[in-house]
């Protein structure tokens, strides 16, 4: 039974959310052997104890350190505390490749044995290697600022491409880069680089978020009149085929993703935030307000409520202007990333209208996404709001963005 809907201003409210979340994952995620399992079902059963992606192993960091963090009086902190050390060890001592210098995207864990299944090196990987060590030294896990800055020379040496001022997406395990080249790594590697520089105050990371932001909202969004485009051929032309037919792909879904653009508003104003001396008018506000307004122009669901995971125009993206609903499912990280870009629009602009947005978007999410039973939120939904699926955590998909969008609104209702 749904209980019924609460102030989703309240600073109590978006806590409890917090911890009802952890609560779902700190009672039965725990591995001994090593990292966390990361394939849980609605009910919180583990379908799958041996698979690990490295994009799971690092959330796991991020949630746990910052639960200790945010709430150091908590009675589990400790434990908290104690599990994401024990997750940043699983990523520095099983996912690190000592051959290479990368680290492993899927493996197999195994009576305390790993077992590669995917070698191929990813940038997205390591941004999401950099975000949990910066929330690690945040949260007094890790003592210095070493392995931040270790994360950030692997990227540069080996994605880093200069003329573009922005990342290559894939290599070999040897480092040979290939010819892919997407939005997702790098708008991820800005949000890494923010958050090292957050927990380092060392200004190489947030001069290079800053080219990041630039490079995609200007140079690349305007090949697509100011939306972001995901996918990209190796000269960082638009591919408007990639992925056309496949809506498996959860990393590289095709067509314009609503919860990427009002992820990227969020970013946008996290960098306005970090940035001294920006005029109050500044290019990341102004792209910010832009793309938040077009995810919800062509992404809301005017019949069945939620944000829909995509849309495109039915010819050229690059020419045509009417969006239709390219996929219609709902997903619990395009809501939540939504409802924290309301929030931060808000504050900065002090306009009651994104304040509805963040009303409307909990109001959904509360009905809809959150599990009232068990705990956390499920993973995705149909057009009409019926589930697809028990599995609430697959790889790559701890609830990392729901639990972060609360520690976002929190922020931004304290300032």
């Amino acid at each position: 039974m749904r209980p019924p809907a609460p102030d989703f201003r309240s600073a109590g409210f978006l806590r409890e959310q917090v911890l009802q979340t952890m609560a779902f994952y700190d009672a039965r995620a725990v591995d001994p052997s090593g990292g966390l399992f990361q394939f849980l079902r609605d009910d919180g059963s583990v379908y799958d104890r041996h698979t690990r992606h490295l994009v799971s192993s690092t959330r796991y960091v991020f949630t746990f350190a910052n639960a200790a963090r945010h709430f150091p009086d908590h009675p589990q902190a400790g434990r908290w505390r104690e599990t994401a050390r024990h997750a940043l060890d699983f990523v520095e001592q099983v996912h690190r490749d000592p051959v290479n210098g990368g680290y492993t995207w899927t493996l197999h864990w195994e009576g305390g044995q790993k077992h590669t299944i995917d070698a191929t090196q990813h940038c997205y990987g390591l941004a999401f290697v950099l975000l949990a060590q910066a929330h690690a030294l945040r949260a007094g896990i890790a003592d210095s600022p070493a392995q931040l800055n270790d994360t950030f020379a692997l990227m540069e040496r080996h994605f880093w491409e200069p003329a573009a001022g922005l990342y290559a997406d894939e290599a070999t395990p040897d480092w040979q880069v290939l010819p892919y080249r997407g939005q997702n790594a790098n708008m991820h590697a800005c949000e890494a680089l923010l958050a090292a520089y957050e927990a380092s105050h060392e200004a190489a990371f947030l001069r290079r978020a800053t080219t990041l932001a630039q490079s995609v909202t200007h140079r690349l969004a305007a090949q697509s009149r100011g939306l972001i485009w995901e996918h990209y051929h190796a000269d960082w032309s638009a591919d408007w085929e990639y992925n056309r037919h496949d809506r498996s792909n959860i990393f590289r879904p095709w067509g314009f993703q609503t919860g990427h653009l009002t992820e990227w508003a969020k970013l946008l104003l996290t960098l306005e935030r970090l940035t001294p001396g920006v005029p109050e008018d500044s290019w990341m506000l102004h792209h910010a307000r832009e793309l938040f307004a077009a995810a919800v122009q062509h992404g809301w669901d005017r019949h069945h409520g939620g944000l829909v995971y995509g849309f495109a125009p039915h010819g050229n993206p690059a020419a045509d202007t009417h969006m239709h609903v390219c996929d219609g499912d709902k997903y619990h990280w395009v809501q939540a990333e939504s409802i924290a870009a309301a929030a931060v629009l808000a504050e900065r602009t002090h306009e009651g209208a994104y304040w509805d947005w963040y009303d409307r978007l909990w109001g959904y999410a509360w009905q809809h996404f959150v599990d009232h039973q068990h705990g956390a939120w499920f993973r995705i939904l149909c057009h009409d709001n019926r589930k697809l699926t028990d599995e609430k955590s697959p790889a790559g998909k701890v609830d990392y963005h729901n639990m972060g969008a609360c520690y976002e609104c929190m922020a931004a209702l304290a300032r």
